[in-house]
C-alpha cells in the first residue's frame, strides 16, 4: 500500500513521468511553526542532478505547501504536499514495451496488476520517495523541537570499500585473545563516531561519507562503474539520539522491527542490521551482554552498546544505530542478454538517465523513514502514558516487585 503509519499516516502518490509527485500527512499535531522552508532542506539533499556521481536528471524538487496551515502554523488537519515532475523523458523508455528490465518491478507489477507504466518505474521509482522525504521533514521538526532528537544517516561502504574501523571483517570477535582489547577499543571508537557525526559532517563531500580518506576512495569507485556503463551498491549507516525510554510495541511491532519495515520499503534496499548485527552472531555472551550503571539522569544506562539502543523491542535510552544494505542499481546502459515479454531471446540496452551507485541520495531517505518511525513511536507511547494518567490520579499505587525496586529500597 502508499500508506505508512496509523496515528502519523503518511500516503504518497504520484510517478516517476506524471506531472507530480507528492505526500498527503494526517495526524500531524496542530501549532506547529511550518512552512516550505522547513521541508525543503531534506530534499535538496535528495534530489537527481546534484553532483557528477548521480543521475543528470535535473529536477529542483520545489515543494508546495496545498493545505493543512495558515500563517505558517499547522492546523491539525491533512498536510499536502506536492514536487513537479520538470525534466520527465519518457520517450527513453520505449524499450519496456517490449522488454521487462533486469532485477526492475517491470515483470512483477504486470503480473500483479495486469498494467504497468509505461515510462520509468512508476511507483516502483525511487521518485516516489518524495513524499516520504518531504513528510518526514515535518515530524523531524516536531521530534527535534519537543524531543531534542537526532537523526543522523551516511555512507559506510561502497561496494568493498568501507569506512568501518574494524579490524576483523564486519566487526566479528577475534579468536586471537590477543588481539580481544584492540577488539573492544575500536568497537568503543565506532561508537564514540556514532555519538558524534552530524549532518554538516556528511554533507562535507558528495559520497556523503564523514571519513574523507574512504570518502576518495569510494568515489573513485562509483566514478569507475559510472565509466563503465555499471553501478554499485553499498551500505548506510544511521543514527538516532537522544531517543527517550520506552518507545517500540512488543511483540509484532518492536521497534527494530519496525525500523526494519521502513528500510526495506526503500527501492533497492537488501538488509538491514540493528547494532551488533550479523557481527553480534560470533560475540560470546558474556562481551555482548549490556551491563547497566547509574546514570547522571537518574535513571540506567549500559555499559555498551552491542543492543543498538533496543532491548526486547523497545528503546533503552541509548543511541539506536542500524546498517541498511543496497544493491547495485539495476538500470545500466551495458547491453544484457534477456528475454521480452513473449519469452523470446533479445539483447536490451537500457536509456534513461540513472544512477551509477544510490547510495549519497539514499541518505536522506533513510533518516527520513527513520523520522517517521520515531513520530509514530512517540505517538503511541505518549497516547499510553496520557490513558494512564489517570489511573495515578486514583490513587493507584502499582506494588514495588512490578515497578522495579529503586536504590535504597529493599
Amino acid at each position: 500500500m502508499s500508506t505508512f503509519g496509523s496515528l502519523y499516516r503518511v500516503t504518497t502518490f504520484g510517478e516517476s513521468h506524471c506531472k507530480a509527485v507528492g505526500v498527503i500527512v494526517d495526524g500531524c499535531p496542530p501549532g506547529l511553526p511550518l512552512t516550505e522552508a522547513d521541508v525543503q532542506p531534506q530534499l535538496s539533499r535528495r534530489r537527481p542532478g546534484q553532483s557528477e556521481l548521480t543521475t543528470p536528471r535535473d529536477e529542483k524538487d520545489r515543494v508546495t505547501i496545498l493545505s493543512g496551515t495558515e500563517l505558517g502554523f499547522t492546523l491539525g488537519t491533512p498536510i499536502a504536499l506536492t514536487v513537479p515532475n520538470e525534466d520527465q523523458r519518457p520517450h527513453d523508455y520505449g524499450e519496456m514495451d517490449f522488454y521487462p528490465r533486469p532485477s526492475h518491478a517491470d515483470y512483477t507489477y504486470l503480473e500483479k496488476y495486469g498494467i504497468k507504466a509505461g515510462s520509468g518505474g512508476g511507483r516502483s521509482s525511487a521518485r516516489e520517495t518524495i513524499g516520504r522525504v518531504a513528510a518526514s521533514a515535518i515530524a523531524e521538526k516536531y521530534i527535534k523541537m519537543v524531543h531534542g532528537i537526532e537523526i543522523v544517516a551516511f555512507v559506510a561502504s561502497v561496494g568493498s570499500v568501507s569506512m568501518m574501523p574494524f579490524g576483523e571483517p564486519n566487526g566479528e570477535f577475534p579468536e586471537d585473545p590477543d588481539k580481544e582489547k584492540a577488539w573492544m577499543g575500536t568497537w568503543s571508537e565506532w561508537w564514540a563516531k556514532l555519538n558524534t557525526v552530524s549532518r554538516k559532517d556528511v554533507d562535507a563531500n558528495e559520497v556523503r561519507c564523514p571519513d574523507e580518506k574512504a570518502a576518495q576512495r569510494m568515489r573513485e569507485r562509483i566514478v569507475k562503474a559510472r565509466d563503465a556503463k555499471d553501478s554499485i551498491g553499498g551500505t548506510v549507516v544511521c543514527v538516532i539520539r537522544n531517543l527517550p525510554t520506552g518507545l517500540g510495541e512488543p511483540c509484532f511491532d518492536k521497534l527494530e522491527a519496525k525500523l526494519a519495515h521502513a528500510m526495506l520499503s526503500i527501492p533497492a534496499t537488501k538488509s538491514f542490521e540493528i547494532g551488533s548485527g550479523l557481527a553480534g552472531t560470533t560475540i560470546p555472551g558474556h562481551i555482548h551482554n549490556d551491563q547497566f550503571e547509574a546514570s547522571d539522569n537518574g535513571k540506567l544506562r549500559t555499559m555498551t552498546n552491542f543492543s543498538g539502543g533496543i532491548q526486547g523491542g523497545i528503546s533503552n535510552g541509548e543511541n539506536v544505530y542500524f546498517k541498511v544494505g543496497f544493491k547495485s542499481v539495476a538500470t545500466i546502459s551495458q547491453a544484457q542478454e534477456t528475454a521480452k515479454y513473449d519469452g523470446t531471446a533479445g539483447v536490451l540496452e537500457a536509456k534513461g538517465r540513472h544512477d551509477p551507485c544510490v547510495l549519497p541520495r539514499a541518505v536522506p531517505i533513510v533518516e527520513s523513514m527513520a523520522t517517521l518511525t520515531i513520530m509514530e513511536a512517540l505517538m503511541h507511547q505518549n497516547a499510553r502514558k496520557a490513558t494512564a494518567v489517570p489511573l495515578a490520579a486514583k490513587g493507584i499505587e502499582i506494588p514495588a516487585r512490578l515497578a522495579g525496586f529503586k536504590r535504597g529500597r529493599e
